[in-house]
């Protein structure tokens, strides 16, 4: 039998991966995880060596055969790309093969909020502070937005949707995280170009879920950028039984799948009443001062975990006609007091001046939940006389008009819109965000109401 690798420092992958599995073969893992020491646990349970899949692993160049400067990871969800790009911010920052020769700095990590950049980036659980071996582990001081690691390395993260933080300070790499959902992606990616002017060959990694938009394009067609696709399924063994059971089943075959589950870059839908660059072509970073806001409400039939979403959608308009979506609180699974306490937080947080609620799947009794919940709140019934095609089709021609704009990135609810045709979704299931849009824009189209004071 062989006996565990007794080395203490990092450097001896190859050794963790065939020792581990030779006892694993013979059915002793119990053994050799307690024959190691601490510090040898450690080792092993981070060495990114043993456990990256060639996915993970930086190429060797980019798709013209030059060094890339740019490493961009097309991954499905939970398909461990969020795990390669800390990675490799880890490798630059301790100057190991083949990312650095030597400690490399100062690095930017950019995501869409500032939020997602802690939660995912580096509080998670493939982030930047979990991946590290007790002794190598990075200070976080989130006051100072700043990771220090023991060689003095030092990380600076960035929020996407203030790109004016990027003015200023330079790099000499970056990991850019999900960058498809950025609300700003083209103004912020720009800006950090412009920062990456340290060292002699600045690099940046691009970890994102792919979607069709105009940023994920162009780097997809650059020459110059290395791209790894992954699947959700080549990490099946770091995800739990269920949700592969739940989500593979329920979407594979489907355009939603070959996107959130294969990786691949689904371009619009033919016949789609809402292409992408119709949609990219409305977005703002801002809303402007808003006349009238409603919060629009499609029910799911039932409460089930399979069920359909709760569609549940802001929208805002100008004194001048103007129209803004504001917000996509959708949500899966709840009972109807949830669904019900869900949307009147958004429109109390918006100072809504009223809720609109599909009535098909419940008729009055929609109307009594959000009662329930809060008997002040002015609730209109709507009923689908129409298909889902013909109520949406005048609010595409809105969108044709130049008369609605998004402000931020909705993602999911934007997917919606470029998957859907005359005969639905692609992959059968209710257009649930795209619903309750087409009944709070049809609303705000409608003649003017008595609108409610808000606060200044």
């Amino acid at each position: 039998m062989t006996e565990p690798c007794l080395a203490t420092i990092p450097g001896c992958g190859p050794s963790w991966r065939a020792v581990w599995r030779s006892w694993k073969a013979s059915g002793r893992e119990g053994e050799f995880l307690a024959r190691l020491t601490d510090d040898q646990l450690d080792d092993f349970l981070h060495e990114w060596r043993s456990w990256a899949r060639a996915s993970q692993w930086p190429p060797a160049a980019a798709a013209d055969g030059a060094p890339w400067t740019i490493w961009l990871m097309l991954g499905g969800r939970g398909s461990g790309k969020t795990r390669a790009g800390a990675e490799w911010v880890r490798a630059l920052a301790l100057g190991r093969p083949p990312a650095a020769r030597a400690p490399t700095s100062p690095i930017a990590l950019v995501g869409e909020t500032a939020a997602d950049v802690r939660e995912v980036m580096v509080e998670g659980v493939s982030g930047l502070l979990r991946i590290h071996a007790r002794y190598e582990r990075p200070r976080w001081l989130p006051s100072r937005r700043r990771l220090e690691w023991p060689n003095g390395a030092v990380a600076q993260t960035f929020s996407a949707d203030d790109p004016e933080q990027l003015r200023g300070p330079q790099f000499a790499a970056a990991w850019c995280d999900e960058i498809a959902k950025w609300s700003r992606a083209e103004e912020a990616f720009d800006m950090l170009q412009f920062a990456l002017r340290l060292g002699e060959a600045p690099r940046q990694v691009v970890t994102t879920t792919p979607r069709a938009v105009p940023i994920v394009r162009r780097l997809v067609a650059d020459p110059r950028v290395a791209v790894a696709r992954m699947t959700t399924a080549e990490n099946a063994l770091n995800l739990a039984p269920s949700f592969l059971d739940a989500i593979v089943g329920r979407y594979r075959g489907t355009r939603l799948g070959r996107q959130e589950l294969l990786g691949e870059l689904v371009e619009d839908r033919a016949g789609t009443l809402f292409p992408r660059d119709l949609i990219e072509r409305c977005r703002i970073a801002t809303a402007p001062t808003l006349a009238r806001i409603v919060v629009a409400v499609d029910p799911p039939a039932s409460a089930h975990r399979t069920s359909d979403a709760c569609g549940i959608i802001a929208a805002g308009r100008t004194a001048d006609g103007r129209l803004c979506v504001l917000a996509d609180d959708t949500a899966r699974g709840l009972r109807p007091a949830q669904w019900a306490a869900r949307a009147l937080a958004l429109y109390h947080r918006l100072e809504a001046d009223a809720l609109i609620a599909e009535a098909n799947q419940g008729g009055e009794m929609v109307r009594s939940v959000f009662a329930d919940a809060d008997s002040s709140v002015p609730v209109r019934l709507v009923h689908a006389r129409r298909g889902k095609w013909l109520r949406a089709e005048p609010v595409a021609q809105l969108y044709e008009q130049g008369r609605v704009a998004h402000v931020g990135a909705f993602p999911e609810l934007e997917d919606e819109m470029a998957d859907f045709a005359h005969d639905g979704l692609s992959d059968g299931r209710s257009p649930d965000r795209l619903d309750a849009l087409v009944w709070a824009l049809t609303d705000l189209t409608q003649p003017d109401t008595q609108p409610r004071v808000r606060r200044v």
